[in-house]
């Protein structure tokens, strides 16, 4: 009969460690996560500025011409500009890695110009950094419900191209790096036109530098 009892207690003894060790590691499972909270509270990441300082223009023209037979040709537009972007990191403890960036500029939601790689950079605490890519679109094709915008703003004088650009950025605190994100800019540029307006589509002239300064949306 004794025998009996003491293995029941011995039992009752081993249930109880059992359930003091796996509080033990609930509480730590929690006290870990609201640790990690706390650190993604004070330095979740805030998503980088971009600003449009300048663009030099070096041909904008778009080409509405027909062959004598009246056989349809497309409208089509050529441009090459140099654009200055300027990056900035606002975060006190966090770098970011910028990878994979393509900008190419974009007129009412069509692309006009090929996309340009930038390089691969990594952005300190606090810290600026400046592209100039270059943007380069021959001859190409638009809907003639552009070639009628694009007449609309040559009678304003001046038309508007976004610079867009994508790619990915990961953040960094300390040695630990997270995942891919991705990122999209868009900055928006008024052009004017130079020459004549009343004489066929506009054309900028050649290696016209116009200082924007323009604040650009950013999505991460």
């Amino acid at each position: 009969m004794s025998v009996k009892e003491c293995g029941h207690h011995g039992d009752e003894e081993r249930s109880a460690l059992l359930r003091r060790i796996f509080g033990v590691i609930v509480v730590l499972i929690v006290l870990i996560l609201f640790i990690i909270f706390l650190i993604w509270i004070i330095l979740r990441p805030t998503k980088p500025t971009f600003m449009l300082q300048d663009a030099t223009v070096f041909a904008f023209n778009l080409s509405s011409t027909q062959p004598p037979s009246f056989v349809p040709i497309p409208n089509t537009i050529t441009i090459t500009m140099q654009v200055t972007l300027l990056a900035h990191n606002p975060n006190k403890r966090i770098g970011i890695y910028y990878q994979k960036l393509n900008v190419y500029a974009s007129y009412r939601n069509q692309q006009i110009s090929l996309a340009t790689a930038i390089p691969a950079t990594y952005q300190g605490h606090k810290d600026f950094t400046v592209w100039s890519p270059f943007l380069f679109g021959a001859a190409v094709p638009v809907s003639p419900y552009t070639l009628s915008s694009l007449q609309q703003d040559q009678n304003g004088g001046a038309v508007m191209v976004n610079l867009k650009v994508n790619g990915r950025v990961k953040w960094r605190v300390g040695n630990w790096i997270s995942g891919r994100y991705h990122i999209f800019v868009n900055c928006p540029a008024y052009i004017r036109f130079a020459g004549d307006r009343n004489g066929g589509v506009g054309v900028v002239a050649p290696a016209v530098k116009f200082q924007v300064l323009q604040s650009c949306s950013v999505d991460v």
